[in-house]
């Protein structure tokens, strides 16, 4: 599978499943349920492949905890986020890590961008935050907070995945990777429910058929964009995945009616699509 295609893909089921986390009953613990889902459904297999196909070393096992550690960051405050923002406005401002993932990737990876790539990453995360600013007003402010730590947050991961790829030969250990990491969250998230209600199981359940997609689209996504990695630089990998907040963004809108600062977000989601479209320009011009 190519870089493109992985992150085509990608984009698809990150928004399904966030669309999905959004528009779930909050007491139904969509994110809880969708990790729970994936590690019943895919992780055994994705699991056994990760463990008979890697070697392991320390820089792995650190790659894991970092990972887990911070994607538990990431799902909490998108949880916390979406209960006062829809994801048109929430998930932009906690995707909005590319722009810190190059800088840190420049340093640490030696990746390099031209003008076009750089242009392309800097317009796109200037546009998610411009994007998810205009929810900066009432309610809907309080999602800023935990959808910065999850900004935060998805700088770490991507980071730490990026270093991983290397010890990961196919996709399956990848998906198998992401699993593991997927796990350390769960069980956080397990810990901070029982922290507030007294219980590690949510009174409620989503439907069954929202609960079998978010299972599956909430690790493939990530899996895939760990995928892209392998060959492209991180930064790159992490804006082209947010093609999918272009998407979530006009269906909010048009589909679900969400018509708050409604001018302001298809501007701004206009302008991110732009970026990716510069970004995407750049990898096909470096390969």
């Amino acid at each position: 599978m190519t870089a493109a295609s992985a992150l085509l893909l990608a984009v698809a089921l990150h928004v399904t499943w966030n669309l999905l986390a959004r528009h779930v009953p909050a007491r139904q613990e969509f994110i809880w349920w969708a990790l729970a889902g994936h590690l019943l459904l895919i992780g055994p297999w994705a699991l056994w492949a990760l463990l008979g196909q890697v070697h392991w070393d320390a820089t792995l096992a650190t790659c894991v905890g970092l990972s887990g550690a911070a994607l538990a960051v990431y799902f909490l405050g998108l949880r916390a986020a979406y209960r006062h923002a829809p994801v048109a406005l929430a998930y932009p401002v906690a995707r909005s890590a590319p722009l810190f993932v190059a800088l840190a990737g420049a340093l640490l990876f030696g990746d390099r961008f031209d003008g076009l790539g750089l242009a392309g990453i800097g317009l796109s995360s200037l546009a998610l935050v411009l994007l998810g600013a205009s929810a900066w007003r009432a309610e809907a402010g309080r999602a800023i907070a935990p959808a910065l730590a999850a900004a935060l947050a998805t700088t770490v991961y991507s980071l730490s995945d990026k270093v991983a790829v290397g010890h990961l030969p196919d996709y399956a250990s990848r998906l198998g990777y992401i699993s593991l990491g997927y796990l350390i969250a769960w069980l956080a998230l397990t810990l901070a429910l029982y922290r507030r209600s007294g219980r590690c199981l949510p009174a409620a359940r989503p439907p069954a058929p929202l609960l079998g997609a978010g299972a599956l689209a909430i690790g493939n996504a990530y899996a895939l964009v760990v995928h892209a990695m392998a060959s492209l630089p991180a930064a790159h990998a992490v804006a082209l995945s947010n093609g999918g907040i272009v998407v979530a963004a006009f269906l909010s809108v048009f589909w679900f009616g969400e018509r708050q600062h409604r001018r302001a977000r298809l501007f701004w989601a206009t302008v991110l699509a732009a970026g990716l479209a510069l970004v995407a320009a750049s990898g096909a011009r470096a390969t």
